[in-house]
């Protein structure tokens, strides 16, 4: 069996989740559970979330596989389809599995249409289908434009097999901010003027949002219930909170912004990923590490090889000098990172040897500051975690 090892804290998922909660105590909880848990485990966060003091109401799902997967464990939460369905034979497995669904084009509604009357039992008598209307308020992905929002809401309001309980939903290209939520004196005037940007950006779409469906407070309001905050607009726009959020990567403890992590937000890590040293040796001056020798020894140097790579899910452009935990210990990487192995500086550690733990992230390490290093996002590192890395699960009920 590999070293690696990925270690889940389900009380950490649980945690995250009601602080969520006790920033919008007012909405309820549409928890993203997509890519399998972010990467932690669809079946695992799921019932950590329906175990909680305060569950859940619904899980939000890319396909109706992950769906398929929650319901055979014993999950009969209300689940999100987020992108939808994508054919009229979909609806069929819709109906059985009880699914909610997204919907965010024409052709979706067409489909439906074509369902209705003709062919009820695709959708059932018994069960209507309950849709999320989504506008494309500025995030230039999935949704209606303003313009035909009301024709699409028409049309599903006239269908039988539809529950009129339609929500109405947006999605924010740009809640990465902070500003409303720290005074932190080491966030450059720089970063400052780019979450400014965000900021504005945000309500820019909120505003959208609310001229299409009459506004939160208008008495021309529709009569619907709104979702618009993601995981970053719950932090910096309270006013985005409305009747559901849709936290996703804070839910595992993972920062939407750049220059903080999760546990700076008050989020605590759900993942700690570890391995163990398989080699210890000593290189000389000159001496040239891993593939392409991109890393060469300055002076003599004690190596040790973690059995850990990218086929592990560990990111293979982080360069030299990204910071990992053995035995407690922090060092460096040094070369490049192999499919398999990964490298590490042990110089100032004569002590460690063969068999001591390495921890890629977690205890203190953020993921976050690897994802800096390989210059992407938390959320890809943790997705990318593969199946030959051992699972298991701390903290639950």
């Amino acid at each position: 069996m590999r070293a690696a090892h990925a270690e889940i804290d389900l009380s950490a998922v649980r945690h995250n989740l009601a602080l969520t909660q006790s920033l919008a105590p007012g909405s309820r909880v549409l928890a993203i559970i997509k890519a399998d848990g972010y990467g932690h485990g669809l079946e695992a966060v799921a019932a950590a979330l329906s175990k909680a003091p305060i569950p859940a109401d619904a899980f939000g799902v890319a396909s109706i596989d992950d769906a398929l997967r929650l319901r055979e464990c014993g999950n009969s939460g209300r689940i999100v389809l987020l992108s939808g369905f994508d054919e009229a034979a979909d609806l069929g497995e819709i109906q059985r599995l009880e699914l909610d669904c997204v919907v965010h084009h024409e052709s979706q509604i067409t489909m439906l249409e074509n369902a209705s009357p003709i062919n009820a039992s695709v959708i059932g008598a018994n069960r209507k289908l309950r849709v999320w209307l989504k506008l494309d308020s500025g995030m230039r992905r999935l949704g209606f434009f303003a313009q035909d929002y009301f024709g699409a809401l028409t049309r599903l309001q006239a269908l039988a097999n539809v529950d009129p309980a339609i929500v109405l939903m947006t999605h924010f290209a740009q809640a990465d901010c902070v500003g409303r939520i720290t005074n932190n004196a080491n966030v450059a005037r720089a970063q400052m003027e780019i979450e400014r940007a965000a900021f504005a950006q945000t309500h820019l779409q909120m505003r959208q949002f609310d001229l299409v469906v009459g506004g939160e407070a208008s008495a021309d309001q529709l009569p619907y219930a709104h979702s618009l905050a993601n995981s970053g607009a719950l932090i910096c726009a309270p006013d985005s909170h409305r009747q559901w959020i849709r936290p996703g990567g804070i839910l595992y403890g993972l920062s939407t912004h750049d220059h903080l992590t999760g546990a700076e937000l008050g989020f605590r890590p759900a993942m700690r990923l570890s391995t163990k040293l398989i080699s210890v040796k000593a290189i000389q001056t000159g001496d040239a590490v891993g593939y392409g020798g991109s890393f060469i020894a300055a002076h003599p140097m004690r190596i040790g090889i973690a059995a850990i790579g990218y086929g592990d899910g560990y990111p293979r452009h982080v360069p030299s000098g990204t910071p990992v935990i053995v035995a407690g210990r922090q060092t460096r990487t040094v070369g490049r990172v192999s499919m398999d192995l990964l490298t590490l500086d042990l110089t100032p550690f004569p002590e460690l040897e063969v068999g001591a733990e390495v921890v890629l992230w977690g205890d203190g390490l953020a993921v976050e500051t690897i994802a800096r290093a390989a210059e992407t996002i938390a959320y890809e590192l943790t997705c990318g975690v593969t199946k030959r890395v051992r699972f298991s699960y701390v903290g639950d009920l």
